[in-house]
């Protein structure tokens, strides 16, 4: 049988971008919460600096960039290492001293905040904004310094190679087999009732939250291997720092288009 190369090319192309896109659905879904929680006046805004809907599309640029030597500066900004036994008060000591321990993820939020109160036109700023709130709230995102971040943890998944990092950041999610709209309204309506209390929680309370997911993450007993155990401990943990993710966005950007 003759096979066309186009077409063969066209399958690959197809397959590494639904590959990549596991990462970016998570992303989406926290703007995607985070735009249906705008003010009217902070969603005016946000759909000039990058059009209607923007931070939605654009809320994995700061991915995609990373392979641009442009930006290699960014790439320390996706992570904050938080060691072990660490206390509310370790916590917020770095939050107000954001470069204690290097420009990472407290110093870009710190900064492009400050960056967009300045200038509300700042697109490249409000890009990187979007996507750093998302990844304070994938928990792995701010592990243990000797794993990075459970990149060097293995782990197998459905019969396939990878890492602990790489399933918080789009494995569990891609789990439930929903469209990151279909997953933002399920958020949404989900956590309805909690809406009022964590809509008051600041950035100090959302890095607490992220903080106990990673905890349990660590803790968890690796001689279990089954995977849909996995799933089932770890889905509502999953839930609530996706919608807490997107929640704070708005508050953000609310606050800094007031």
């Amino acid at each position: 049988m003759k096979i066309n190369k186009h077409f063969l090319t066209l399958c690959f192309l197809g397959l590494t971008l639904s590959m990549y896109a596991y990462d970016a659905v998570g992303h989406r879904i926290v703007a995607d919460i985070a735009y249906d929680n705008l003010t009217d006046k902070a969603r005016a805004q946000v759909d000039k600096v990058l059009g209607k809907r923007g931070i939605v599309y654009e809320s994995t640029w700061a991915d995609e960039v990373r392979s641009d030597n442009k930006y290699a500066y960014s790439y320390q900004w996706h992570y904050q290492d938080l060691d072990e036994n660490m206390t509310t008060a370790d916590i917020q000591k770095l939050l107000k001293n954001p470069k204690a321990e290097g420009e990472h993820l407290f110093f870009a939020l710190d900064t492009l905040t400050t960056r967009l109160k300045r200038d509300r036109n700042d697109a490249e700023a409000l890009k990187f904004l979007v996507h750093f709130v998302g990844d304070l709230h994938q928990p792995m995102h701010m592990g243990h310094k000797d794993d990075k971040g459970g990149n060097k943890v293995d782990f197998n998944w459905f019969g396939k190679k990878t890492n602990l990092h790489a399933v918080w950041d789009g494995a569990l999610i891609e789990s439930e087999k929903m469209s990151y709209s279909e997953f933002s309204h399920y958020l949404q309506d989900k956590f309805e009732p909690r809406k009022a209390e964590i809509k008051k929680c600041n950035i100090l309370q959302s890095v607490e939250a992220a903080y106990a997911v990673q905890i349990l993450i660590y803790k968890y007993d690796t001689s279990d291997t089954s995977n849909y155990h996995y799933v089932y401990r770890f889905a509502e943990q999953r839930d609530e720092m996706l919608y807490r993710g997107g929640i704070q966005l708005a508050n953000i950007l609310n606050a800094i288009y007031k």
